[in-house]
């Protein structure tokens, strides 16, 4: 079956080849000894062997489907899912205060938020193993918009709550980087996740923009019914676009299965790839503690420029806005500069040391200005240490659960969100600004001085 495909597969590349009959014996056995051949080199194609045909092997994975390149298409869903997350997260501590929540109360929310997506993370991500990617992202966005359109028809603190629940399975940052690991070679891996950035990052700037005009000239509810059309969109971009299954073109497991065969909710299934994977305990356990600081201090982020700094929406938004613009500058190119000239270990101690600077300044902030400089470094450190843990999270597990491995990677950054705006909230009232920055620099001297694998 494999020689047939293969076969059907060079006929398309060279169809006049396909014509050409052999004309003697001993062209019928070259023939035999090149088919040989190319049944010999197909594995190696599909295992993502970039030393082999490269131009060729990226030529089938275009996945011409309605003659649309199904990157481009994660791609520009993925900046629809980041501007239409980034209306609402600019706006979301206006509209809590509009219907009397405090800011403790909006801890508790940011809380219930981050509780909902670690329960729905490795779910999802078993759920896109065994359904395919098309199905997840279209669960994906559909939460999203339903998420957005209950929030925006909120009036009482209820609501509010209420709209979190959909976060369930609002996870299509996590859909798309299944996709981009089901079609890219290891090597290649965290500068193809690194550029997700260019796309997240452009909605990140345009988001929050787009919510504070909205907010200013109109309302907050009005801001997230704008995000709820956005992201209907995406789901019909997804229904004309997306094919089925992103694995049956990418690379197959030794056992040449394409998609896992357990259920979604086989919960031995998901702790055996975590506990069998050589070193996923250790990233996953590397990545909550490296990101508890930033959920903190992003977490409160709109809070402090509205109380400490007396900031409006839109100039909120403008800050947020900038931000993306660093992270998707740096995650679009700078990681693919820094994995073509040192190793992972040397970019990830690179990037606890910017991290480890960044919240030392923090700890002195008092302008807005001087906000903005550390928000800057901090996004810098964030974009690479959170694109290499993740690209070797992935390569510690066959292309069949890398759904699953992302899912649990999602999760855990969630376990540590879950607690983050709460303790976050606590410390801005209790401790103010200065007590993220300590937080952080402590966090970071501990790992730069860990053992690392």
């Amino acid at each position: 079956m494999k020689l047939r495909s293969h076969k059907m597969l060079s006929n398309q590349l060279n169809p006049s080849d396909s014509q050409a009959r052999p004309n003697t014996e001993e062209e019928a056995t070259t023939k035999t000894d090149t088919d040989d051949d190319n049944q010999a080199t197909l594995p190696r194609l599909m295992d993502g062997d970039s030393s082999t045909d490269g131009p060729r092997l990226r030529k089938t994975r275009q996945w011409a489907y309605l003659d649309m390149d199904v990157i481009k298409v994660v791609h520009v869903n993925l900046f629809l899912y980041s501007t239409c997350f980034s209306i609402q997260t600019g706006v979301l501590p206006y509209l809590t205060r509009s219907l009397n929540l405090d800011t403790v109360q909006f801890g508790y929310l940011q809380t219930t938020f981050y509780l909902v997506q670690l329960i729905g993370g490795p779910l999802y991500g078993r759920f896109a193993d065994v359904h395919g990617s098309r199905i997840a992202m279209l669960l994906a966005f559909s939460s999203a918009a339903l998420m957005y359109g209950i929030l925006g028809a909120a009036t009482s603190a209820f609501g509010v709550f209420l709209s979190r629940l959909p976060s369930l399975f609002l996870h299509a940052f996590h859909a798309s980087q299944i996709v981009i690991v089901d079609v890219t070679e290891p090597s290649k891996r965290a500068a193809a996740l690194g550029r997700m950035s260019l796309s997240y990052g452009l909605g990140r700037v345009i988001g929050p923009l787009i919510g504070g005009q909205v907010a200013s000239r109109f309302s907050e509810q009005s801001s997230s019914f704008v995000a709820c059309g956005g992201s209907l969109l995406s789901v019909l971009i997804i229904l004309k676009f997306i094919p089925k299954n992103t694995k049956t073109s990418g690379a197959k497991d030794a056992s040449g299965e394409t998609k896992s065969s357990e259920g979604i909710f086989n919960i031995s299934k998901i702790t055996s790839i975590l506990t069998k994977s050589p070193g996923a305990i250790f990233f996953i356990f590397f990545m909550m503690i490296a990101g508890a600081p930033s959920y903190l201090f992003e977490g409160m982020l709109s809070v402090i420029t509205m109380e400490t700094f007396k900031l409006t929406p839109d100039q909120t938004g403008f800050i947020l806005s900038f931000s993306g613009v660093i992270s998707m500058l740096v995650q679009g190119f700078g990681i693919g500069i820094l994995t073509k000239r040192y190793s992972e270990a040397v970019i990830l101690n690179g990037s606890i040391i910017t991290l480890l600077i960044s919240y030392s300044f923090l700890c002195f902030v008092s302008t807005t200005s001087h906000l903005i400089v550390v928000l800057v470094l901090i996004t810098c450190g964030n974009g690479v240490i959170g694109t290499v843990l993740t690209s070797s999270l992935t390569k510690t597990v066959s292309v069949t659960d890398t759904g699953t491995m992302l899912g649990l990677g999602h999760a855990s950054q969630s376990l540590v969100s879950t607690m983050s705006p709460t303790a976050g909230a606590y410390l801005l009232e209790r401790f103010g600004l200065t007590s993220f920055g300590i937080v952080g620099v402590v966090v970071y001297l501990m790992l730069l001085f860990a053992p690392k694998k």
